[in-house]
């Protein structure tokens, strides 16, 4: 019998007015791999990562993810299915700055009712951040706000993973470890990574690399 995909996103097209951002996209991740996403500056990356979240509607196409419609639910459900089964890294970190960096990463465990505080205090150790876990966001770098937004993004060990240059603002030691903990999630949880990037070094690791004025009017498989 022939696995479903974890996520099968056909004919999606998304225009803000009159400007078309992407128009007919079909990519389909299969679990257990990293997929990189490649494309310009401004060619539609982030907001067809949100569009694939649920996060941002679609003119039209649909999204399939652990075989529900996205289209098919409401707010409210999708919300659901994302905090049991996405962890979305941002560009922008988006990391609460009245918490704790451990509260940060915390937060995706308390909001499903799994607190776990030898779990939080391993994602810390292995973005390199185990002995920060009680500074604030505002006592941060930007690269350790990245690794903040990492550790939280994987800390429920998500099935479906979208990164959003998630290696930008690290330097290669640190986006290498970051690679390896992505890597990891995919290979030992069986998850499926979307990985936006423009690096060259990060879509080396990936199993496939795609480009987004590719994925146009053509299948992904």
């Amino acid at each position: 019998m022939t696995e479903l995909p974890l996520l099968l996103a056909r004919g999606l097209s998304k225009s803000y007015g009159h400007t078309p951002v992407f128009s007919g996209i079909d990519l389909l991740l299969r679990r257990g791999e990293l997929v990189a996403l490649l494309g310009e500056s401004g060619s539609g990356k982030s907001t067809l990562l949100n569009c694939l979240a649920g996060l941002d509607e679609l003119d039209s196409g649909s999204v399939q993810l652990l075989g529900q419609q996205l289209e098919g639910l409401n707010e409210g459900e999708r919300a659901l299915l994302r905090r049991q089964q996405l962890g979305f890294v941002f560009q922008a970190f988006h990391v609460l700055p009245y918490l704790s960096v451990r509260d940060n990463v915390a937060l995706p465990l308390l909001l499903l009712g799994r607190p776990d505080a030898e779990r939080v205090q391993a994602m810390l150790e292995a973005v390199g951040l185990g002995s920060l876990g009680e500074r604030l966001p505002r006592q941060l770098s930007g690269g350790q706000l990245q690794r903040v937004a990492i550790a939280r993004a994987l800390v429920h060990k998500p099935a479906l993973v979208l990164a959003d240059e998630p290696t930008g603002n690290l330097d290669s030691r640190s986006a290498s470890a970051v690679l390896d903990l992505l890597l990891a999630q995919v290979r030992e949880q069986g998850a499926a990574c979307l990985l936006v990037t423009h690096s060259e070094r990060a879509a080396e690791r990936a199993d496939r690399c795609l480009r987004l004025e590719d994925l146009m009017g053509s299948p992904s498989a």
